[in-house]
């Protein structure tokens, strides 16, 4: 036996270590895809910044015309329909992303 190690063996084994080396690595992620927590985070705050709008907006004319809560009533309810009406649109949004997600892995399969 000789102390000089065999280089077809060493060959061998830097492929293998190399092979196992990419099948462990992690894999980019593809695209962008949130969580449904994130999603839901993301219409609750669209709603409530329609509220807050509106209720700025009301309030601060109310307090120009000195009519306390005409305003700002009015304005509340414009601006609670305008976070529904845009949260509906995230909605479509989300739910158009997710069935052309499963329609790409069904293809795929």
């Amino acid at each position: 036996m000789s102390d000089e190690p065999d280089p077809d063996r060493l060959k061998a084994l830097e492929d293998r270590l190399a092979e196992a080396k990419r099948a462990s690595a992690p894999k980019p992620p593809k695209e962008e895809h949130y969580s449904a927590a994130s999603q839901g985070w993301r219409m609750v705050i669209e709603l409530v910044s329609g509220l807050a709008i509106g209720f700025g907006i009301g309030y601060g004319l109310d307090w120009f015309f000195g009519t306390l809560p005409v305003f700002l009533v009015l304005f509340i309810l414009l601006g609670f329909a305008a976070g529904v009406k845009t949260m509906l649109r995230t909605a479509k949004e989300i739910q158009g992303d997710t069935q052309a997600d499963r329609s790409a892995r069904d293809e795929g399969e």
